[in-house]
């Protein structure tokens, strides 16, 4: 269906929202509150686990095997004769100073059993949570003991440490807001209390006396200096450290919020655009599956990973069936290092996802703002709470028909012209991570080609300093002097997916095509021809045989293609079929030195492409337990084997990567920024499977899309 974008509102057409999964669940719907409710019954009856309070960390649905899940796809789940795989959940919780893991069958919700119980001994914990944060700010008030620290030698505090740091910034306790911040591992290089479950605490202001306007951009206003170090599992500060004192940044000129600023607005005249479609929306929805044109695929939600995309499936329409492209896809971390090494900011390397959680992080989307106004398609997810509760997270991702003027393809020929428009299906989160936006598109187009796109949008982490010109520094300032006493401190963006691509079937090869430059010979027995021509290039094509060799690193001395091919499936010319990785921009790697602490724990980020046999447990590209974790459980830890991954069943790991340099007008708030990738069909179709596409009206309507549409 083609939508009509109008600059006023001829219709309204309601939004719709998709709840929970229906009555028979597909094996990989998310979890459901009713399960969730049932998964904390049954870890909270488990003797295994004698020591409370406990709480939960990781509640994620626990796949079936794949070989399973594919069967019961190709079987026609969606009858009621098909067999019903069981449910099961994976948790985390922590108790007693361990991490547990269960494994819950959740089937019959009302009679959940356990199925297995381990407790994790290796290095990393897992993910904080928001009791976490509730704890450890409740500490600072609390904090008692006076003590000395840095600065501070031979002589006591007058009043609790806290409050002293505060009186001596000229600021009260309900002045400031503090969280929590991942600190990361630096082996010796940093107390580790015992190696216990630690994170650090910073604080921002929120108002102070004086000022005359207050700011809901805490961000811009850093309590630079002071930092705290949290036994999370003891819930005890264990450190503290208030080593200088820096001006706090002024409120006025930080608020980004529009009835703060007031007008003049820039920006059309005209009222904001509104998607009509008088015929109604294309997509079709059943519990999780979405259809749409001539794509098919599942939509999950995990409170990790945030959107999970399964079984994406494209019709070929001149073979007349289905053919699968991707199993399994989603993002599997986002490594952000600072690039600032003094005190308080050396151990800004964050891990999000496994720190944090995307899911559990995914904003409630605005309607007509984050998603269009008129055709956009809502789900709401669920995840656990500290307690084992579920949470209803509404509105975390939408889908929608985009139509931006883009063209597919045309050509203007001798008597005639032919020209189709652009049509695509986004499926969109946006997770909020303190400070940062990413904006998280999955965007599948009737040509066969996903494209994943990552937008950056939010607030810098900003630091406290005594410059307010540029002329004035004279040493690293590790940033841009973004406002009077504010420094953007330059980082890095890494967002890794797991993508567990299945070029039509499960057995895939891995290939990579050098363009080589060629020297004309002039002999056609070597290739050449006996012409003036002096230069050609030609196509180095290598099948990989093991992991190790397949590791890619973009930006090299000659362009490559990388291709994943089923070379047991063959177009009508002998192709083998295939598709391909296209970046497309934003392909940084990591500058780190590999002996460095965040590079140790995130040494994927050196090489953008990692290819790896499927594995159910590789999930994680940091490992399972990211927080505080060392290295040596991630991808490229699992890569040193080098397992064959020539005709099997592989998964490519992509690293979409920005090195971010702040400017003055990523302040006070950013404007977005963007990398993306595609996988491009590379012979997988006989010829260009949009020429069956439907021309459009000359008055630009379009019959009403069918959900029936390609279902052979």
């Amino acid at each position: 269906m083609f939508p009509i974008i109008l600059s006023f509102v001829i219709a309204i057409i309601s939004a719709t929202t998709i709840d929970s999964a229906s009555s028979r669940p597909h094996p990989l719907d998310p979890l459901s509150a009713s399960e969730l409710t049932a998964v904390r019954a049954a870890v909270l009856a488990s003797p295994a686990v004698p020591a409370h309070p406990l709480h939960f960390h990781y509640v994620g649905l626990d796949e079936p095997d794949k070989p399973e899940v594919l069967s019961y796809y190709a079987s026609g789940a969606d009858t009621t004769s098909s067999p019903t795989l069981r449910r099961r959940a994976f948790v985390i919780a922590r108790a007693g100073g361990q991490s547990h893991e269960f494994i819950v069958d959740v089937t019959d919700a009302s009679a959940p059993s356990i199925l297995s119980h381990a407790i994790h001994h290796d290095p990393g914990f897992p993910m904080l949570t928001s009791q976490d944060q509730a704890a450890a700010t409740a500490l600072l008030p609390q904090y008692p003991e006076p003590a000395l620290w840095e600065g501070q030698q031979g002589r006591r505090c007058q009043y609790p440490p806290f409050v002293e740091s505060l009186r001596r910034r000229g600021l009260n306790a309900g002045d400031v807001g503090c969280g929590l911040f991942s600190m990361g591992w630096f082996g010796d290089g940093e107390p580790t209390y015992g190696g216990a479950r630690l994170a650090k605490m910073q604080c921002f202001v929120r108002h102070m006396d004086g000022d005359a306007t207050t700011t809901a951009n805490v961000f811009a206003r850093p309590l630079d200096g002071v930092t705290l170090v949290v036994d999370l599992d003891r819930v005890a500060i264990v450190g503290y450290k208030d080593r200088v004192v820096k001006p706090v940044p002024k409120a006025e000129g930080t608020d980004y919020r529009a009835d703060k600023l007031g007008p003049p607005f820039t920006g059309p005249d005209t009222v904001p655009g509104v998607v009509v479609q008088p015929e109604g929306s294309g997509i079709c929805v059943d519990g999780h599956l979405v259809r749409w044109a001539n794509w098919e695929l599942h939509i999950g939600f995990d409170m990790r990973a945030g959107t999970v995309i399964s079984l994406a499936s494209v019709l070929d329409i001149d073979a007349g069936h289905r053919r699968r492209v991707l199993y399994r896809g989603f993002v599997s971390e986002i490594f952000v290092p600072y690039m600032d090494p003094e005190e308080e900011w050396y151990f800004h390397t964050f891990l999000d996802a496994g720190g944090y959680g995307l899911g559990v992080s995914a904003s409630s989307l605005q309607r007509g703002a984050d998603c269009p106004a008129g055709n956009a398609v809502y789900f709401d997810g669920y995840y656990s709470d500290p307690d084992g509760r579920p949470v209803k997270a509404e509105d975390v991702i939408c889908v929608f028909e985009r139509y931006s003027g883009d063209i597919a393809w045309r050509h203007t020929g001798i008597a005639e012209q032919e020209v189709r428009p652009d049509v695509t299906l986004v499926v969109r989160m946006v997770a909020t991570i303190g400070n940062y936006d990413y904006i998280l598109d999955w965007e599948f187009k009737t040509s066969g080609t996903i494209k994943c796109v990552v937008s950056l949008t939010g607030i810098l982490v900003m630091k406290a300093t005594s410059y307010t010109r540029v002329e004035q520094i004279r040493e690293d300032a590790h940033g841009t002097l973004v406002a009077e006493n504010t420094v953007g401190v330059y980082h890095d963006h890494f967002i890794t997916y797991h993508l567990d691509i299945d070029v039509d079937g499960t057995r895939n090869s891995f290939v990579k095509k050098t363009i080589t430059p060629v020297r004309n010979t002039g002999n056609p027995a070597t290739g050449g021809a006996d012409t003036p021509r002096k230069s050609y290039w030609t196509v180095r094509r290598e099948v990989v045989e093991t992991e190790v060799d397949g590791q890619a690193k973009l930006n090299g001395a000659l362009p490559v293609e990388l291709l994943f091919i089923n070379p047991g499936k063959k177009t009508n010319v002998g192709n083998e079929v295939g598709y391909r990785l296209v970046p497309a921009g934003a392909t940084a790697a990591s500058l780190l030195a590999d002996d460095d602490y965040p590079q140790r724990r995130a040494s994927y980020a050196k090489k953008q492409v990692w290819v790896t046999p499927y594995n159910k447990s590789e999930k994680w590209v940091p490992g399972l337990y990211a927080e505080q974790s060392t290295g040596d459980d991630n991808l490229a830890a699992w890569s040193r084997s080098n397992r064959r991954i020539m005709d099997e069943d592989i998964v490519l790991w992509y690293t979409v990567g920005l090195h971010h340099i702040p400017y003055q007008e990523d302040f006070p708030v950013m404007p977005t920024v963007s990398g993306a990738f595609e996988l491009r069909p590379s012979n997988f179709f006989d010829r260009n499977p949009l020429l069956r596409t439907r021309p459009p009206p000359r008055n630009g309507y379009s019959p009403n899309c069918s959900c029936n549409v390609g279902s052979g």
